[in-house]
């Protein structure tokens, strides 16, 4: 039977962010709050539980989950080195909503999906997030939500797509700012945006010059920024159900 913890009660927020904890040592999924949408998270190196959380979801391999991490200094375990140009975004915006797609390190024991050797990887602004991410480590993590429904912006709207699917449910009440983060592409010779988020393209550029904006998002990215956080994250490439303004990469 799935656990259900009201984060606004101190001892219920102690119990239940290590009850998450051990849910995820265990292999099970964890519905936690995130800086914009209630987000569905695994051991990101437990392949099973990876496994478990695309079923949950009803997605395949080719949408790989994106991965929170707690801290900057994380992301250097996770990549065979940061580029400067990284470095820099994640200094000027981490944590907040700013999903930023690098090539892994080959030696990480992981099975995301098929991510073709990148994942995407977010740092939340959350506080209970980043409270379960300090005792976990790298969780992968996607919107709470089945795929083609909207993400869920109370624990209620989760606990109906997910039910027993999920071992623990932390409840922080409705989510305030309900804008999916900004993607951006890594991995190539210049950093491409691949959705328009949260994050304001504009405030992107200050920090990254070249920033190369394709065709088909130029007019969203003129509107962007409608909050200074966000949480839909994504993988290799992003799931379509989490552009939904209902968060990353989640």
């Amino acid at each position: 039977m799935s656990d259900w913890y009201n984060l606004a009660d101190p001892d219920q927020r102690a119990t239940g962010v290590n009850a998450a904890r051990d849910a995820l040592r265990r292999g099970d999924l964890v519905v936690l709050p995130t800086d914009t949408v209630y987000g569905v998270g695994a051991d990101a190196f437990s392949p099973g539980a990876v496994r478990a959380l695309l079923m949950a979801k009803g997605r395949g391999r080719d949408m790989p989950v994106p991965v929170l991490v707690g801290s900057w200094h994380t992301l250097e375990g996770l990549v065979s080195g940061v580029p400067k140009v990284v470095l820099g975004m994640v200094e000027a915006f981490w944590p907040g909503g700013l999903t930023i797609i690098v090539r892994h390190a080959p030696s990480l024991a992981w099975d995301l999906g098929d991510s073709h050797g990148t994942v995407a990887v977010r740092m939340p602004s959350h506080p209970a997030a980043l409270e379960l991410l300090a005792e976990t480590g790298p969780m992968a993590v996607s919107s709470a939500n089945r795929t083609g429904q909207p993400p869920a912006v109370t624990i209620t709207l989760a606990r109906e797509q997910f039910g027993e699917d999920v071992a623990v449910y932390l409840d922080d009440g409705p989510c305030a700012d309900p804008v999916p983060s900004t993607i951006v592409d890594a991995t190539g010779e210049r950093v491409t945006v691949r959705r328009v988020g949260a994050l304001p393209v504009a405030r992107l550029r200050e920090v990254v010059p070249d920033l190369l904006v394709p065709p088909e998002l130029a007019d969203r990215s003129a509107g962007s920024g409608q909050s200074s956080n966000g949480a839909g994250h994504s993988s290799g490439r992003p799931d379509q159900s989490e552009e939904h303004p209902s968060g990353g990469s989640g």
